[in-house]
């Protein structure tokens, strides 16, 4: 009997309009666009960048609640110092937002998207 395997994640961060999400992603992350249920309107669309892929989901506005918990993705990066230095000018960051050496070795920056899903790449140390 074959021993099961897990291969990879494909975390589903909800959003209020994909297409503002999509260029985000693409235009200031550097992903690019894996797929989209539709290229006009979208509802769901994948973006991947290297061995990462994410997918968006739309959610009704009517149904967002910002005070929820929201969805913290934690991206293992290598050279994140580099991948720091890519975004630092694509205005993504808050301005306290900076790579830090932490207390569980390693190296990372943090940042919310549009909607507030959190986003943390880093490499250990």
């Amino acid at each position: 009997m074959n021993k099961p395997t897990l291969h990879q994640i494909h975390p589903v961060l909800p959003v209020q309009n994909v297409l503002a999400a999509l260029f985000f992603y693409t235009q200031k992350l550097g992903f690019e666009i894996a797929f989209a249920d539709d290229p006009k309107n979208p509802k769901y669309a994948g973006i991947k960048r290297d061995h990462i892929e994410i997918h968006l989901q739309w959610r009704d506005e009517k149904d967002w609640d910002f005070n929820m918990d929201r969805p913290m993705l934690r991206i293992v990066t290598q050279y994140v110092d580099a991948f720091y230095d890519e975004l630092k000018d694509k205005e993504v960051f808050h301005p306290e937002t900076a790579v830090k050496d932490t207390d569980w070795q390693t190296r990372e920056f943090a940042f919310y998207d549009l909607y507030k899903n959190g986003l943390t790449f880093y490499q250990n140390v």
